[in-house]
């Protein structure tokens, strides 16, 4: 019910219902090239590819490997706007040489349409010196594991560690003391949980059209959840000025926080401006499950600590969320808010956001 206890009808569900609402795959523009991106069939390997046999094909304009790409724009930066937020490094928009998941983009083409871009796509021949991998959490801390960034250290520790490790960050939250408030427990109770990685699974993929100017003005049509997001990260990847980018939301099949970051559109601002022309990105079904975020995978130990009449003295979580192949698991929302709805006096939390292929 709405306001003042009136059912509120949402402005654009006539246009849904009758089939009118316009998404990003319904729309075209004149002289609009399409690009499918190649993504790697491997967990973790070094890689070799050739590109001879895609270059040559029917309509194809171009093909671009990590190589191709201006060095500021083989990282993507994280652009939270708070700093104690933001990543050591961001996700990399091609693999260079080597590879972290399967899904990780290895090789762009550009092609007059979709069609003739996948036939492209599918001559890339890619050779593969395949690497052991890790995706438990727990087996990503052990001495002996494989470690997927070498220049990586554990943030949120001291001294700060001088050894790479799977660990990106490590987050502690404490109130009272611990030690105090398990001594004055008189019943105490310790489960460990494990969860596995759930993708959002929304209807509609990833897509997005980017139309560049030749006076360097950028629009940008995309599913997003959020519009300013898409226009930051654009302007810090491609080093754009933020006032010449517009970033326009359409009608959006789905997201449930799946689509507030960028897979797509920073690609298509650099592909349109390279080429002069409106470039069109669609990610396939297969794309959106290898190759966009889910919920990340945990491991946790929770102990509560309470007196006979239910009052909970003492609460203590040790949380190791998966943050796939790069940093930026949801480690802070689990180690904040797993104990913040109860009044307790003594708490210990601690999270470590855990790399993983």
């Amino acid at each position: 019910m709405g306001q003042f206890g009136r059912r509120q009808v949402r402005a654009e569900d006539d246009n849904l219902i009758v089939g009118r609402g316009r998404y990003i795959d319904d729309v075209r523009f004149p002289e609009m090239l399409h690009v499918v991106i190649v993504r790697s069939q491997m967990a973790r390997a070094n890689i070799k590819i050739d590109i001879a046999a895609a270059l040559a094909a029917k309509g194809v304009h171009a093909v671009f490997t990590a190589g191709d790409l201006p060095a500021a724009a083989r990282i993507l930066p994280d652009c939270h706007p708070n700093p104690t937020l933001k990543n050591p490094r961001g996700p990399q928009v091609l693999a260079d040489g080597h590879v972290r998941y399967v899904g990780e983009p290895i090789a762009i083409v550009v092609a007059a349409d979709r069609y003739l871009a996948e036939d492209a796509a599918d001559l890339i021949e890619v050779q593969y010196r395949v690497r052991s991998v890790v995706i438990d959490p727990l087996a990503a801390l052990s001495a002996d594991a494989p470690v997927l960034h070498e220049d990586l250290f554990t943030q949120g520790v001291e001294p700060k560690p001088t050894k790479a490790s799977n660990v990106a960050k490590k987050i502690t939250f404490t109130k009272g003391d611990i030690a105090k408030g398990f001594a004055e427990a008189e019943i105490v109770i310790e489960r460990k949980y494990t969860t596995n990685p759930v993708h959002q699974a929304y209807l509609e993929p990833h897509a997005c059209i980017v139309a560049v100017g030749s006076d360097g003005q950028c629009t940008v049509f995309s599913s997003s959840q959020g519009q300013f997001m898409v226009r930051a990260y654009c302007a810090k990847l491609l080093n754009i000025d933020i006032a010449n980018i517009r970033a326009i939301p359409a009608e959006i099949g789905g997201g449930f926080g799946g689509k507030t970051i960028v897979y797509l559109e920073p690609l298509a601002t650099m592909l349109s401006k390279k080429s002069g022309r409106p470039v069109k990105m669609v990610m396939t079904r297969e794309e959106v499950m290898r190759a966009t975020g889910p919920t990340s995978g945990s491991k946790s130990t929770v102990k509560i600590g309470a007196r006979k009449d239910g009052t909970i003295v003492a609460a203590q979580g040790t949380f190791y969320l998966q943050a796939g192949a790069l940093p930026g698991s949801p480690i802070r929302g689990a180690v904040g808010c797993s104990f913040a709805p109860y009044d307790i006096p003594h708490v210990l939390s601690v999270g470590f956001d855990v790399l993983s292929n």
